[in-house]
């Protein structure tokens, strides 16, 4: 049976699926209200979270959402998160990642912008 690999985003308030794969944390903050043990992740990369100062310009306001990819994806280009992402798209070649975040709002945050860059880098890495 042929299982289909993918990068899925997910609230860190959302109970863990079997189907979730490889669970990566990729907030700079940890989750409030949340154990560390009861999140059940994989691994933990700040290194990919938005810097403290595009978190707080941004400030999860949808009006500076379209600033915010921009400056996010900048950001995304230092060779330290390149490699980073990198990784992550190799892991999703063995099974499914998830990318999880503590954002109310499901269509602006972080992880819309890293899954659009890791699915990018998995077409490009396919060629």
């Amino acid at each position: 049976m042929l299982e289909i690999r993918m990068v899925q985003i997910k609230r860190a308030y959302e109970p863990k699926n079997r189907k979730d794969g490889y669970r990566v944390l990729i907030d700079r903050l940890w989750p409030r209200g949340i154990k560390k043990q009861d999140l059940e992740i994989d691994e933990w990369l700040k290194d990919l979270a938005p810097s403290t100062k595009l978190r707080k310009e941004f400030g999860h306001n949808p009006a500076r959402w379209k600033f915010f990819v921009k400056a996010y994806r900048r950001e995304l280009q230092s060779p330290e998160a390149r490699e980073l992402i990198k990784n992550l798209a190799q892991k999703t070649s063995r099974r499914t990642l998830t990318l999880i975040y503590g954002a109310r709002d499901e269509k602006h945050n972080d992880a819309v912008v890293l899954k659009n860059i890791i699915e990018k880098e998995l077409e490009t890495s396919k060629r």
